[in-house]
């Protein structure tokens, strides 16, 4: 496959240009015109590149890129060595962020609503389509900490819950993948019985004592894994290329 009929595809099904963003979305670094093997993955870490050149990939899909907002233009130390990997070994880069969290089959949310069995799955911020939190409901009201176990079970890591004052039983809920803990309180001022997001920061915890919402902390990678592992599934049977999902371990 050409790589730039794969990008072509990629952004038809990403839709980058829907929603703004704090990197660029799309071809990062330029490698091989012909792409016969892909490598999806998390973050762009340097053991992930070297597993990529390891498999022989062509290219890297990934949710966590390079260049970010505010980041520096500076290529050296780290991101030289990463960037180096790549061109040295002519694999190119692909990386999509938010258009990979908000895909309404593929993306990290809706991801973590197969895996939790959450249905009934809409936007957070009503009235935006693109809204990187949603919501949803369970079939049967969940116990607090059945809730807990089943976030443990599927994602196989021990999650953080800070409960909410009145230990009410969860019908509803909202999610947002990674850091988004800020939605928290969104989702309190809707009555939601609970919020759950990759990460966790000192407010957090003030909110959901204060506005009487379940909040659980299931890590920002733990969270994001899924999103990847999808794209490849998809590329595998959809596309004419080889395609591997390799989570890199990270306990954040």
């Amino acid at each position: 496959m050409q790589r730039e009929e794969f990008e072509s595809y990629l952004n038809t099904l990403l839709k980058p240009e829907q929603i703004k963003d704090f990197c660029p979305n799309g071809l990062q670094v330029q490698g091989s015109a012909v792409i016969k093997k892909v490598i999806t993955g998390v973050t762009a870490t340097q053991a992930l590149i070297e597993q990529a050149i390891a498999e022989k990939a062509d290219a890297l899909v990934v949710h966590h890129g390079f260049f970010w907002k505010n980041e520096s233009y500076v290529i050296r130390g780290m991101k030289h060595n990463r960037i180096k990997a790549l061109l040295t070994n002519n694999i190119n880069l692909f990386a999509y962020h938010l258009p990979l969290d908000i895909h309404p089959s593929l993306g990290n949310n809706a991801q973590l609503a197969k895996l939790f069995s959450i249905d009934n799955v809409a936007p957070l911020e009503v009235g935006n389509e693109l809204s990187v939190a949603v919501r949803g409901d369970f079939s049967t009201p969940l116990l607090p900490q059945q809730l807990e176990q089943r976030i443990n079970q599927q994602l196989n890591r021990a999650c953080m819950h800070i409960a909410a004052p009145s230990n009410k039983a969860i019908k509803t809920v909202a999610w947002c993948s990674g850091g988004g803990q800020g939605y928290i309180e969104l989702a309190a001022e809707q009555g939601i019985d609970a919020f759950i997001s990759g990460e966790v920061s000192e407010q957090t915890t003030h909110v959901a004592r204060e506005m009487d919402i379940h909040f659980y902390c299931a890590g920002h990678h733990a969270t994001e894994r899924y999103g990847a592992k999808a794209l490849a599934a998809h590329f595998n049977q959809h596309l004419p290329v080889e395609a591997k999902f390799i989570d890199i371990d990270n306990p954040a």
